[in-house]
Formats: structure tokens, sequence, C-alpha cells
């Protein structure tokens, strides 16, 4: 019975729900490779774990306002500018960082919605422009709305102390691999 339970918990499914997903990864990587410190993925592989649920979570608002992560993003952008609303599609591309192409297909998907205008800039220096139609407008105001909350919900889960504290170490740590040079690992 004992050898069964040992058994049973050597090749347990780390996503059943009885324990730490990362922890459950680290213990099997130092029986497998004792050699190697594998201290980093506790912070790394939540991190990560933490992101695509975050990423899920928010997206599901997104959806109830029939925008995908990359829409609600262009229509945040434009919003963002203030009024009129408006942008050039390479000035759009760098505020979501994204690439041109990937910024077209938005683009595109979110004229025929109705909830943004292409058209030629009056100055000329931008080219063409890219700005909010007024269902644009409204439903951005809405759908940011709903997303602050939700983000609120989310935040919610650390008191204040807690998530000042990780905002000072993200930012802390974002700023220095920024600054780093590029890895040759």
């Amino acid at each position: 019975m004992e050898h069964q339970h040992q058994h049973q918990h050597q090749h347990q499914h780390p996503d059943d729900g009885s324990g730490d997903h990362v922890a459950l990864i680290q213990a099997a990587w130092r029986r497998e490779r004792p050699d190697l410190d594998v201290s980093p993925q506790a912070v790394i592989g939540r991190l990560h774990r933490l992101a695509a649920r975050l990423t899920a979570e928010l997206t599901l608002v997104y959806q109830r306002y029939g925008l995908s992560e990359g829409e609600f993003d262009v229509l945040a952008a434009l919003r963002r500018a203030g009024a009129p609303y408006e942008r050039a599609p390479g000035e759009l591309a760098a505020h979501t960082m994204v690439t041109t192409g990937a910024m077209t297909k938005r683009i595109d998907r979110l004229e025929r919605a109705g909830l943004v205008t292409r058209r030629t800039a009056e100055d000329d220096r931008r080219g063409r422009v890219v700005a909010l139609t007024d269902a644009g407008l409204r439903l951005i105001d809405e759908a940011f709305t709903a997303h602050m909350r939700n983000e609120h919900r989310l935040l919610a889960h650390l008191d204040p102390g807690e998530a000042a504290a990780l905002e000072a170490l993200l930012t802390a740590w974002q700023r220095r691999l920024e600054g780093a040079a590029p890895s040759t690992i």
C-alpha cells in the first residue's frame, strides 16, 4: 500500500489541484537533474503561470464586448490619444507593440465592425490615419471601465502593501533586464 501511494505521488499530474504546479516540476527536475540549480523556476515559472491566468481572466472581459485582446489594445491606444482619438498605423503599432502587418489585420477587422475609420491625414505628414468612430468611442469607454473593474478584482487578492511591493520589484527587474545586454546563452 505504501509503495503504491509513493508510485502515485511520483507520477502525480501537475494540474490535478493537489499542489503547487511549479513546486512539483522543480521537485521532478531536482530528482532527474540534481546537478542543476532549478531555483529560478520558483519565480519565472510562477510568473509564466500567473501571466497566462491573468490573460485568460482579462480576455473574458474583452470577449464580452466582441473584441480580441489585440483589438481592445488598438481601441485603447486610440482612446488614450485624446480627441480626436486618432493615430497613424505606425504609431498604433508602437503603442501596442505589434508588427505593422498584425496591426493592419486588427484595423481591418475594427473598420469592418464600424469601430474605426481610415482616412488620409490633413497635414499629410502621417499619411493615413486611423480614428475611433462614435461607436468605437462608446464601446472602448464601456469596455475599459469593465476592464479596470476586472483588474481591481484580480489585484484584490493582494493587500495594498503586497501590491505596492510587487509593483516596485517588477519595475526594478524590468528596468534592469531592459538595460542589460542581450543574452548570448
